[in-house]
């Protein structure tokens, strides 16, 4: 059983946890992922490492509110409750992990975080600090109280820049127009971008990315149902070639990803997903 040990509700739909998990916490790394089932009857649900601490075998997630099983997961499990089955990690460690000291030292990064996926960029931009690397991280949302871990991610980066929508806080407008002030009209220099976030945002994202001549990995885990690559759901196209989420990701080259395939995909379910919130 996995221990619940901390809970708290970042917005009104987005809940971090803190669960026991040792052996987990000593293999994790940036960019995985795992899978909860809350019970022994329960849906399997693919959720980023959002943190990890080795020494104290404890790993965190953050999930949304989104169908049955997420509003199950955040509504009726507190602090001291147990899952029935907490899985991973699963999935590539980001790219960087496997730089070199003296390579790491040279790269400049430039994360763009959507809404939920501020959570899992956290763990990147923590470990690329660590290991000597420059960062700099873009949070975006549409209003000011649907925004994370802004306190954490000023914490482990080197300028932390808040967008919103609405206008509510930081930059008026989206991330991609924030990311070409950035470098166009700041001049500032990065070697590599990583998006995570909504589909629409990451494809818009990497069009931007393309026109300014800069790298960009993106996440593509809100993919992924059973995240073992048996069920196909899953399936993207990269390069030409058909890539699954769950085991060849889930992170990849954004130049080379089909977003509209993927978006198409993640409508595949709409039909099941409402009967499960009916009943």
């Amino acid at each position: 059983m996995f221990r619940i040990l901390e809970k708290e509700m970042l917005t009104p739909t987005i809940c971090r946890m803190k669960l026991e998990a040792t052996r987990l916490a000593k293999s994790a790394r940036p960019g995985q992922f795992l899978i909860v089932r809350t019970d022994e009857k329960g849906e399997r649900i693919p959720l980023t490492v959002s943190d990890y601490d080795a020494e104290a075998g404890t790993v965190t997630i953050v999930t949304q509110k989104i169908g049955a099983s997420t509003i199950n997961l955040v509504d009726n499990f507190n602090e001291g409750d147990s899952f029935a089955d907490v899985v991973g990690p699963l999935g590539n460690a980001s790219e960087f992990v496997n730089m070199a000291p003296d390579e790491l030292s040279e790269q400049s990064f430039i994360f763009i975080a959507g809404g939920v996926g501020t959570a899992p960029v956290y763990p990147q931009a923590k470990w690329l600090k660590e290991h000597g690397a420059k960062v700099d991280v873009i949070i975006g949302a549409k209003t000011a109280d649907l925004l994370i871990y802004k306190k954490e991610m000023s914490e482990v980066c080197d300028n932390l820049f808040i967008c919103t929508d609405d206008g509510s806080e930081g930059f008026h407008g989206m991330v991609t127009a924030l990311l070409e002030k950035l470098v166009i009209e700041e001049e500032r220099h990065y070697t590599q971008a990583v998006a995570i976030g909504p589909m629409i945002m990451m494809k818009f994202t990497t069009l931007t990315a393309k026109k300014l001549g800069l790298p960009i990995t993106v996440s593509l885990n809100t993919l992924m149902v059973d995240g073992t690559g048996m069920c196909g759901a899953c399936r993207v196209s990269v390069g030409g070639k058909m890539k699954f989420a769950c085991v060849d990701g889930p992170e990849f080259n954004g130049f080379e990803v089909d977003f509209d395939e993927a978006m198409r995909r993640q409508t595949l379910y709409k039909e099941e997903e409402k009967a499960a919130l009916t009943k």
